[in-house]
């Protein structure tokens, strides 16, 4: 819980249960060929952060107030969203691992793990229908991001584009979009003022990149224990995460050391435990990861800014010190 404010930390608790209910309800279906796969990532667990900003959302709009049922549903929408876009990339990926249990393809194949996405899809519909035209129209156009940022990094940057503007571009689409659209539906659905419901959209699109960004420098600089997985990972399934990106811009600048480094990243020979653990080596030591570190808290303390006009409250307190948490990560 991002908050040291006992009442605000009690209300969230009870938010949470709640939206965790009606989440386990949203997935389960008396299909029993799409039962237990609709089941699977939200029994896996997750750290439910798109909920527990719908949540602060309306804590900020209406402090001390208790949240009505329409932010609940719109917290399990986003939650829904997350869970199917999941599906779809981690079958996009071959990503072995979800949460920390087999990924959904591994288990059912890839064409019922898409499906399955799609039946999520559908339930986040479902759901967000009954919260009137105005929210279907903003889960429309975040599915739409979503489906955008999924295609931008697929096909990779144009030619005449340049590959770090491309990608940040990519984050604020695939990621971000759907934190800023959690954070807005919390306090548009509590009543917000205008300016409380664009201050959780900036803030959500701020910290939603610099999240994305901090788990890009995390794959190097942190151990397993500390980031959930082996470091190099992203390396080694050739994800062009923010330091790749910055080493290989150096490297046509004539920067000899990153020259080096993607030398090795480019050599195909990242499946060898050593050589993997020579690039991460190298990639740490180069520029580029500091400057990547550097640009994850850049926008991490961006976002905490967007709220500096409104009322201090303890959900604004615990807005400004989730963002801090996002910094600290990479600190």
């Amino acid at each position: 819980m991002p908050t040291t404010d006992p009442a605000l930390e009690d209300a969230l608790r009870e938010a949470l249960d709640a939206v965790e209910v009606r989440l386990r309800h949203a997935v389960s279906t008396t299909d029993p060929v799409a039962d237990a796969p609709s089941r699977h990532l939200v029994e896996a667990g997750g750290k439910r952060v798109r909920p527990m900003l719908t949540l602060l959302g309306a804590h900020l709009a209406a402090p001390g107030v208790a949240v009505p049922d329409e932010v609940l549903e719109a917290a399990v929408v986003c939650e829904l969203t997350h869970l199917a876009s999941l599906y779809h990339d981690d079958v996009m990926d071959s990503a072995p691992t979800r949460r920390g249990a087999p990924a959904a393809q591994q288990l059912y194949g890839n064409n019922t793990a898409i499906l399955i996405g799609d039946l999520l899809f559908a339930r986040a519909s479902n759901v967000v229908a009954a919260l009137g035209p105005e929210a279907v129209l903003l889960q429309a156009a975040t599915f739409e991001r979503l489906c955008l940022g999924q295609l931008h990094e697929t096909v990779g940057p144009r030619p005449d584009e340049d590959p770090v503007r491309h990608y940040l571009a990519v984050l604020s689409d695939k990621t971000a979009s759907l934190i800023a659209t959690a954070g807005r539906f919390g306090a548009l659905f509590a009543g917000g003022s205008e300016d409380v419901v664009q201050a959780m959209v900036r803030y959500g699109e701020d910290v939603g990149v610099a999240f994305q960004l901090a788990d890009d420098v995390l794959d190097l600089a942190s151990d397993a224990g500390e980031s959930g997985k082996r470091p190099g990972t992203d390396l080694r399934e050739g994800v062009p995460t923010l330091p790749v990106l910055l080493a290989r811009r150096a490297a046509t600048e004539g920067d000899a050391d990153a020259r080096a480094v993607v030398d090795l990243l480019d050599s195909g020979r990242l499946a060898d435990d050593d050589v993997l653990a020579d690039a991460v080596a190298a990639l740490r030591r180069h520029p580029a990861t500091e400057a990547a570190r550097a640009t994850a808290r850049e926008w991490a303390h961006r976002a905490a800014t967007h709220l500096a006009a409104l009322p201090a409250s303890p959900a604004r307190e615990a807005l400004e010190a989730y963002a801090a948490t996002v910094a600290d990560r990479v600190a």
